[in-house]
């Protein structure tokens, strides 16, 4: 990644945690935090560009609400935006509390980003000790933001720059205090741009030397990912869009694709989503356009 790549992917993923947290009822995930991380330039700048967008994504909607632009950035941010990561993020947090109250001491965040999670929760700020690993550039984008909003940086959040998804360094999480100690760790939104032997290279790299009792949430694609057109075409929309920003989506399992992957390291599958299960969880009984994306899936893995 380029420094403004890693950077508008940061606040595009942001803007649509603050978009949900502003506007969107009822909250599936309230990341409070995160519109202080994003400037009202920014915000306005991120709709714009959505709305403009809207023959890409839907022509129809497009000519319906063509004197409603609101309409239009409701539309595009709930069906094409936001489903996948403010569910992923909720399930993540609701299982890493769990692992909290169970004894794990870390928690490692692959693709941190504009991540707040170290923000939102300072009554862990004495059990719980949070690395956020991510490229470089991303990180000093975002040591800016939170200094510019002088938000100070917790002591337990330490920021381990690293591009992981070309080499994982354990000893650059080790220098900045980990320790062999019962770990969550988190990969949302990754998994699809690696190659299958990189997603299995990866996991084992994580997992080497960690205590039994440690996990990680993720999400993936499967099987149909590359022929599933999904409501209003999102999945193929998404598949064309990370084509043509130059990080094509790369993977897609089935579910015994990954449950090998797992075994290989060590890991059990404790809990499998599937689309119509998060559907279930996360966007029942809604009156807006926020719904499960079809193919994703979100695992939660355990170390034997």
């Amino acid at each position: 990644m380029k420094q403004n790549e890693s950077s508008l992917t940061s606040l595009v993923s942001a803007f649509g945690r603050v978009f949900h947290s502003k506007y969107d009822t009822p909250k599936i995930f309230d990341d409070f935090i995160a519109k202080d991380l994003i400037s009202e330039e920014e915000f306005s700048t991120i709709s714009k560009n959505m709305i403009n967008g809207i023959q890409f994504f839907n022509k129809d909607i497009g000519q319906r609400y063509k004197d409603n632009q609101e309409e239009i950035l409701k539309w595009i941010t709930q069906v094409q935006l936001s489903p996948t990561p403010l569910a992923r993020s909720a399930y993540c947090e609701k299982v890493l509390i769990n692992e909290v109250n169970l004894g794990v001491e870390q928690y490692v965040i692959l693709g941190a980003g504009l991540d707040t999670f170290g923000f939102r929760y300072p009554e862990l700020n004495n059990s719980l000790e949070i690395f956020e690993i991510d490229h470089p550039a991303t990180q000093e984008f975002k040591k800016k933001k939170l200094k510019d909003v002088k938000l100070n940086i917790p002591e337990n959040l330490h920021f381990v720059s690293m591009d992981f998804t070309n080499k994982f360094s354990k000893q650059d999480l080790i220098d900045k205090g980990f320790d062999n100690k019962k770990t969550f760790f988190s990969l949302l939104g990754v998994s699809y741009y690696l190659t299958k032997e990189e997603n299995e290279n990866l996991i084992r790299d994580l997992f080497t030397s960690i205590p039994s009792g440690s996990s990680i949430v993720f999400d993936y694609a499967d099987e149909k990912l590359f022929e599933e057109n999904g409501m209003s075409n999102r999945v193929e929309n998404m598949v064309k869009m990370a084509s043509a920003s130059g990080e094509p989506m790369k993977s897609s399992f089935t579910y015994n694709e990954i449950e090998g992957m797992l075994e290989k390291s060590g890991l059990l599958i404790y809990e499998h989503l599937s689309p119509n299960m998060i559907n279930e969880l996360y966007f029942r009984n809604r009156t807006d356009y926020l719904s499960a994306f079809e193919t994703i899936h979100f695992i939660h893995a355990v170390k034997k």
